[in-house]
Protein backbone atom coordinates (compact mmCIF):
# COMPACT_ATOMS: atom_id res chain seq x y z
CA UNK A 1 0.00 0.00 0.00
CA UNK A 2 1.25 3.45 -1.11
CA UNK A 3 0.18 6.11 1.60
CA UNK A 4 -0.86 9.40 -0.89
CA UNK A 5 -0.56 12.68 0.66
CA UNK A 6 -0.91 16.36 -0.90
CA UNK A 7 1.63 18.89 -1.74
CA UNK A 8 1.20 20.48 2.36
CA UNK A 9 2.08 16.88 3.40
CA UNK A 10 -1.19 16.05 4.61
CA UNK A 11 -2.73 12.53 3.81
CA UNK A 12 -5.78 12.63 1.17
CA UNK A 13 -7.67 9.98 2.55
CA UNK A 14 -6.71 8.39 6.34
CA UNK A 15 -7.58 5.23 4.71
CA UNK A 16 -6.24 4.87 1.74
CA UNK A 17 -7.53 2.16 -0.03
CA UNK A 18 -5.21 -0.54 -2.09
CA UNK A 19 -4.67 0.55 -5.56
CA UNK A 20 -7.25 -1.25 -7.93
CA UNK A 21 -5.63 -1.06 -10.61
CA UNK A 22 -1.46 -1.16 -12.28
CA UNK A 23 -2.51 2.24 -13.99
CA UNK A 24 -3.62 3.79 -10.16
CA UNK A 25 -0.43 2.31 -8.71
CA UNK A 26 1.89 4.14 -10.79
CA UNK A 27 -0.19 7.17 -10.46
CA UNK A 28 -0.04 7.03 -6.37
CA UNK A 29 3.84 6.27 -6.90
CA UNK A 30 4.09 9.35 -8.73
CA UNK A 31 2.31 11.40 -6.24
CA UNK A 32 4.53 10.36 -3.66
CA UNK A 33 7.38 10.73 -5.38
CA UNK A 34 6.75 14.37 -5.53
CA UNK A 35 5.14 14.92 -1.97
CA UNK A 36 7.11 17.00 0.47
CA UNK A 37 8.63 14.22 2.28
CA UNK A 38 9.26 12.45 -1.89
CA UNK A 39 12.39 12.27 -3.86
CA UNK A 40 14.33 15.29 -3.67
CA UNK A 41 15.20 15.40 -7.89
CA UNK A 42 11.26 14.68 -8.51
CA UNK A 43 10.08 16.98 -6.26
CA UNK A 44 12.32 19.73 -8.26
CA UNK A 45 11.06 19.36 -12.03
CA UNK A 46 8.86 21.25 -13.89
CA UNK A 47 7.37 21.00 -17.50
CA UNK A 48 9.95 22.62 -19.05
CA UNK A 49 12.72 20.18 -17.57
CA UNK A 50 11.12 17.28 -17.97
CA UNK A 51 9.93 17.77 -21.82
CA UNK A 52 12.79 16.39 -22.86
CA UNK A 53 12.89 13.17 -21.34
CA UNK A 54 9.18 12.96 -22.74
CA UNK A 55 10.58 13.48 -26.31
CA UNK A 56 13.75 11.14 -25.25
CA UNK A 57 11.21 8.25 -24.58
CA UNK A 58 9.19 8.20 -27.51
CA UNK A 59 12.50 7.80 -29.68
CA UNK A 60 13.68 4.92 -27.32
CA UNK A 61 9.90 3.49 -28.38
CA UNK A 62 10.82 4.40 -31.65
CA UNK A 63 14.07 2.50 -31.45
CA UNK A 64 12.61 -1.09 -29.83
CA UNK A 65 10.10 -1.18 -32.44
CA UNK A 66 12.65 -0.54 -35.38
CA UNK A 67 14.85 -3.10 -33.64
CA UNK A 68 12.78 -5.82 -33.91
CA UNK A 69 11.09 -5.56 -31.99
CA UNK A 70 11.34 -7.80 -28.41
CA UNK A 71 8.23 -7.52 -26.31
CA UNK A 72 10.42 -7.23 -23.27
CA UNK A 73 12.28 -4.27 -24.50
CA UNK A 74 9.09 -2.73 -26.61
CA UNK A 75 7.22 -3.04 -23.12
CA UNK A 76 10.02 -1.65 -20.94
CA UNK A 77 10.45 1.48 -23.56
CA UNK A 78 6.13 2.01 -23.47
CA UNK A 79 6.21 1.93 -19.62
CA UNK A 80 8.92 4.87 -19.89
CA UNK A 81 6.93 6.42 -22.10
CA UNK A 82 3.73 5.99 -19.90
CA UNK A 83 5.80 7.26 -16.53
CA UNK A 84 5.86 10.40 -18.82
CA UNK A 85 2.31 11.11 -19.11
CA UNK A 86 1.81 10.54 -15.83
CA UNK A 87 4.78 13.25 -14.77
CA UNK A 88 2.85 15.97 -16.39
CA UNK A 89 -0.47 14.87 -15.21
CA UNK A 90 0.72 15.05 -12.07
CA UNK A 91 2.24 18.00 -12.31
CA UNK A 92 -0.91 19.83 -13.79
CA UNK A 93 -3.07 18.29 -10.70
CA UNK A 94 -0.99 20.19 -7.93
CA UNK A 95 -1.43 23.33 -10.19
CA UNK A 96 -5.02 22.61 -9.80
CA UNK A 97 -5.04 22.40 -13.83
CA UNK A 98 -6.60 18.83 -14.43
CA UNK A 99 -5.97 15.15 -13.95
CA UNK A 100 -4.52 11.99 -15.62
CA UNK A 101 -8.20 11.19 -15.94
CA UNK A 102 -8.97 13.97 -17.69
CA UNK A 103 -6.11 13.50 -20.10
CA UNK A 104 -7.45 10.13 -20.77
CA UNK A 105 -11.25 11.51 -21.03
CA UNK A 106 -9.99 14.13 -23.47
CA UNK A 107 -8.53 11.78 -25.71
CA UNK A 108 -11.15 9.33 -25.74
CA UNK A 109 -13.35 12.30 -26.68
CA UNK A 110 -11.30 13.40 -29.40
CA UNK A 111 -10.87 9.92 -30.83
CA UNK A 112 -14.25 9.67 -31.46
CA UNK A 113 -14.98 12.88 -32.49
CA UNK A 114 -12.42 12.15 -35.06
CA UNK A 115 -13.62 8.52 -36.24
CA UNK A 116 -17.57 9.44 -37.15
CA UNK A 117 -17.56 6.85 -39.66
CA UNK A 118 -16.56 4.17 -36.73
CA UNK A 119 -18.64 5.42 -33.91
CA UNK A 120 -21.16 7.45 -35.78
CA UNK A 121 -21.38 7.87 -39.94
CA UNK A 122 -21.83 4.72 -41.66
CA UNK A 123 -21.94 6.08 -44.46
CA UNK A 124 -18.48 7.30 -43.98
CA UNK A 125 -16.29 4.35 -44.09
CA UNK A 126 -14.56 4.98 -47.59
CA UNK A 127 -11.15 6.29 -47.20
CA UNK A 128 -11.67 9.49 -48.78
CA UNK A 129 -14.40 10.51 -45.94
CA UNK A 130 -12.34 9.22 -43.96
CA UNK A 131 -9.56 11.60 -44.29
CA UNK A 132 -11.75 14.31 -45.14
CA UNK A 133 -13.50 14.01 -41.68
CA UNK A 134 -10.14 13.31 -40.08
CA UNK A 135 -9.30 16.92 -41.45
CA UNK A 136 -12.35 19.03 -40.55
CA UNK A 137 -12.36 17.55 -36.87
CA UNK A 138 -8.74 18.82 -36.39
CA UNK A 139 -9.75 22.11 -38.30
CA UNK A 140 -12.68 22.44 -35.90
CA UNK A 141 -9.83 22.04 -32.91
CA UNK A 142 -7.45 24.55 -34.21
CA UNK A 143 -10.67 27.21 -34.78
CA UNK A 144 -11.44 26.31 -31.25
CA UNK A 145 -7.88 27.17 -29.74
CA UNK A 146 -8.17 30.44 -31.92
CA UNK A 147 -5.53 28.85 -34.43
CA UNK A 148 -5.16 30.45 -37.55
CA UNK A 149 -4.00 30.04 -40.48
CA UNK A 150 -3.40 27.26 -42.88
CA UNK A 151 0.18 25.92 -41.21
CA UNK A 152 -0.92 26.93 -37.38
CA UNK A 153 -0.59 24.56 -34.70
CA UNK A 154 2.40 22.16 -36.55
CA UNK A 155 4.19 21.88 -33.09
CA UNK A 156 7.17 24.39 -33.28
CA UNK A 157 9.38 21.37 -31.48
CA UNK A 158 8.86 18.28 -34.08
CA UNK A 159 12.39 17.70 -35.10
CA UNK A 160 13.21 20.15 -38.11
CA UNK A 161 12.66 17.71 -40.37
CA UNK A 162 9.54 16.17 -40.13
CA UNK A 163 8.09 19.57 -38.83
CA UNK A 164 9.15 20.72 -42.87
CA UNK A 165 7.67 17.71 -44.34
CA UNK A 166 4.40 18.57 -42.06
CA UNK A 167 4.29 22.32 -42.73
CA UNK A 168 5.01 21.24 -46.71
CA UNK A 169 2.04 19.13 -46.86
CA UNK A 170 -0.37 22.07 -45.11
CA UNK A 171 0.50 23.89 -47.85
CA UNK A 172 0.24 21.87 -50.27
CA UNK A 173 -3.50 20.92 -49.01
CA UNK A 174 -4.50 24.21 -50.20
CA UNK A 175 -2.48 24.08 -53.64
CA UNK A 176 1.07 25.00 -52.68
CA UNK A 177 2.92 22.69 -53.98
CA UNK A 178 5.20 20.93 -56.94
CA UNK A 179 3.46 19.18 -59.35
CA UNK A 180 6.00 16.42 -58.67
CA UNK A 181 8.80 14.84 -57.47
CA UNK A 182 10.95 15.52 -60.71
CA UNK A 183 10.00 19.32 -60.09
CA UNK A 184 11.22 18.99 -56.71
CA UNK A 185 14.96 17.74 -58.11
CA UNK A 186 15.03 20.77 -60.19
CA UNK A 187 14.46 23.11 -57.26
CA UNK A 188 17.08 21.26 -55.56
CA UNK A 189 19.25 21.96 -57.87
CA UNK A 190 18.70 25.19 -57.98
CA UNK A 191 19.23 25.65 -54.14
CA UNK A 192 22.57 24.21 -54.81
CA UNK A 193 23.96 26.13 -57.15
CA UNK A 194 22.45 29.19 -54.68
CA UNK A 195 24.84 27.46 -52.22
CA UNK A 196 27.59 26.75 -53.83
CA UNK A 197 27.60 30.49 -55.50
CA UNK A 198 27.95 31.39 -51.81
CA UNK A 199 31.18 29.41 -50.90
CA UNK A 200 33.81 32.06 -51.90
CA UNK A 201 32.65 34.51 -49.62
CA UNK A 202 31.62 31.91 -46.99
CA UNK A 203 29.50 34.15 -44.74
CA UNK A 204 28.12 31.60 -42.31
CA UNK A 205 24.67 33.52 -42.02
CA UNK A 206 24.63 33.20 -46.15
CA UNK A 207 25.97 29.57 -45.94
CA UNK A 208 23.02 28.76 -43.02
CA UNK A 209 20.30 30.07 -45.05
CA UNK A 210 20.97 28.62 -48.15
CA UNK A 211 21.70 25.20 -46.75
CA UNK A 212 18.42 25.47 -44.68
CA UNK A 213 17.09 25.83 -48.01
CA UNK A 214 18.04 22.84 -49.40
CA UNK A 215 17.03 21.13 -46.63
CA UNK A 216 13.70 22.03 -46.62
CA UNK A 217 13.71 21.15 -50.16
CA UNK A 218 14.93 17.82 -49.36
CA UNK A 219 11.90 17.25 -46.74
CA UNK A 220 9.58 18.55 -49.83
CA UNK A 221 11.03 15.54 -51.89
CA UNK A 222 10.58 12.64 -49.04
CA UNK A 223 6.83 13.74 -48.65
CA UNK A 224 6.79 13.70 -52.55
CA UNK A 225 7.87 10.49 -52.93
CA UNK A 226 5.96 8.95 -49.47
CA UNK A 227 8.70 8.56 -47.43
CA UNK A 228 9.47 9.87 -43.75
CA UNK A 229 12.35 12.46 -43.98
CA UNK A 230 13.45 11.51 -40.37
CA UNK A 231 13.00 7.65 -40.51
CA UNK A 232 15.17 8.20 -44.12
CA UNK A 233 17.95 9.87 -42.55
CA UNK A 234 18.13 7.52 -39.81
CA UNK A 235 18.59 4.74 -42.03
CA UNK A 236 21.08 6.35 -43.69
CA UNK A 237 22.82 7.05 -40.23
CA UNK A 238 22.54 3.67 -39.34
CA UNK A 239 24.01 2.43 -42.70
CA UNK A 240 27.12 5.62 -42.33
CA UNK A 241 27.58 3.92 -38.46
CA UNK A 242 27.80 -0.02 -39.87
CA UNK A 243 30.08 0.94 -43.02
CA UNK A 244 32.42 2.90 -40.68
CA UNK A 245 32.25 0.32 -38.31
CA UNK A 246 33.66 -2.31 -41.00
CA UNK A 247 36.66 0.72 -42.28
CA UNK A 248 37.58 0.33 -38.72
CA UNK A 249 37.73 -3.29 -38.41
CA UNK A 250 39.52 -3.54 -41.88
CA UNK A 251 42.28 -1.15 -41.16
CA UNK A 252 42.34 -2.70 -37.62
CA UNK A 253 43.26 -5.86 -39.26
CA UNK A 254 46.52 -4.08 -40.93
CA UNK A 255 47.66 -2.86 -37.58
CA UNK A 256 46.00 0.59 -38.26
CA UNK A 257 44.13 3.21 -36.75
CA UNK A 258 41.68 5.68 -39.07
CA UNK A 259 43.78 8.66 -37.77
CA UNK A 260 46.81 7.16 -39.17
CA UNK A 261 45.71 5.20 -42.26
CA UNK A 262 44.93 8.67 -44.30
CA UNK A 263 41.73 9.43 -46.79
CA UNK A 264 42.98 7.17 -49.46
CA UNK A 265 43.30 3.84 -46.92
CA UNK A 266 40.00 5.09 -45.55
CA UNK A 267 38.29 5.39 -48.94
CA UNK A 268 39.16 1.94 -50.45
CA UNK A 269 37.78 0.41 -47.14
CA UNK A 270 34.41 1.63 -47.36
CA UNK A 271 33.94 0.86 -51.11
CA UNK A 272 35.19 -2.50 -49.94
CA UNK A 273 31.86 -1.91 -46.97
CA UNK A 274 29.72 -0.92 -49.98
CA UNK A 275 30.71 -3.83 -51.87
CA UNK A 276 29.77 -6.25 -48.95
CA UNK A 277 26.04 -4.94 -49.16
CA UNK A 278 26.81 -2.94 -45.38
Amino acid sequence: MIAVVDRQGAPRDTHPMPPETPLDRLLAIMTRLRAPDGCPWDQAQDFESIAPYTIEEAYEVADAIAAGPEPATLKDELGDLLLQVVYHAEMARERGWFSFQDVATAIGDKMIRRHPHVFGDAAARDAGAQTAAWEAQKAAERAARAETGVLAGVPVNLPALTRAAKLTKRAARVGFDWPDAAAVLDKLDEEAAELRAELPEASPARLADELGDMLFVMANLARKLDLEPEAVLRAANDKFCRRFAAVEAKLAAQGLAPADAGLEAMEAAWQDAKRDGL
